[in-house]
């Protein structure tokens, strides 16, 4: 896992849960500020919050101190995404680029909306199925152009590096041509995962259609440049919570000390009486039929 562990808290499923991440030396960071952007030479960091075939909405609480990985509430209730037929939840492995940001007060000159105000979303299109809060190397194949309720939310296509077919995959054609139909169902998914919610359709620019590899790799360039000026607080990040632990010139960085503090006011972690991934599916299954 890259040299990054976690440590959850309280029981997944709840609206207690938390997962924070350690480095190496075992203190906790932040997974949106403090894993860097890069892990090689063309190669990008992910951290993985949703595992594919699940449909538990995990996602970095970007507004929590050191942003453990929590899940979605809306109305008070723990957020659960729909399976879109024919598909059993996220098709992907899917997470977040850390160190990037999608500034809600840029508007992206590609698709006229600003930001989602998160960092970009990534979908790993590998065999494997990964663990929620792990962090993982890929190569970025290509970008899909999404519009959510009027905001640009860019959508990356990547392979492990360490998949075992990861040499055959490029760029996008790759992806169209060795796994076909993927791509078609990744827009279909993403277009209609919030319908039964009563919501419209989302949009995509580009007339839904995916750009190339260096395309994708401007726009992860662009949105570090944004997080790099949120970090150092040359723009206002709002709600947003930037402490870390390694980041220069941050005026948010703090102590391990202070991450440590922080983590020790979490509930106790999780140990048997944890709901396992069976019990949260009846518990869907039961909640929407």
């Amino acid at each position: 896992m890259s040299g990054y562990s976690i440590e959850e808290r309280a029981a997944p499923y709840s609206l207690e849960y938390r997962l924070f991440l350690k480095n190496s030396n075992g203190e906790y960071i932040s997974p949106f500020h403090d894993i860097p952007m890069y892990a090689d030479k063309n190669v990008f960091h992910m951290v993985v919050e949703v595992p594919r075939w699940t449909n538990a909405k995990m996602e970095i609480a970007t507004k929590d101190p050191l942003n453990p990985i929590k899940q979605d509430v809306k109305k008070g209730k723990l957020r659960y995404i729909a399976n879109v037929f024919p598909h059993k939840g996220y098709i992907w492995n899917y997470g977040a680029i850390p160190q990037t940001w999608e500034d809600p007060g840029h508007k992206d000159q590609h698709t006229g909306c600003c930001g989602d105000n998160d960092p970009i979303d990534i979908c790993e299109i590998g065999s494997k199925i990964c663990s929620r809060g792990e962090v993982i190397k890929v190569k970025v194949l290509g970008i899909l152009a999404m519009i959510d309720e009027g905001e640009t939310d860019w959508k990356v296509i990547a392979i492990n590096v360490d998949d075992p077919d990861a040499a055959s995959y490029n760029n996008i054609d790759d992806v169209r041509k060795l796994k076909p139909g993927y791509l078609e169902a990744t827009v279909e998914w993403f277009r209609k995962y919030k319908v039964p919610d009563g919501k419209p359709e989302n949009s995509f620019a580009f007339n839904s259609e995916f750009k190339d590899k260096d395309f994708a790799v401007d726009i992860i360039k662009s949105t570090h440049d944004h997080w790099k000026a949120l970090v150092e607080k040359k723009t206002d990040g709002g709600g947003i919570n930037c402490m870390n632990l390694t980041v220069e010139n941050s005026p948010f960085k703090c102590s391990v000390e202070s991450a440590k503090a922080i983590v020790d006011t979490m509930p106790p972690p999780c140990e048997s009486a944890c709901v396992i991934p069976t019990d949260v599916d009846k518990w869907f299954y039961y909640q929407n039929n």
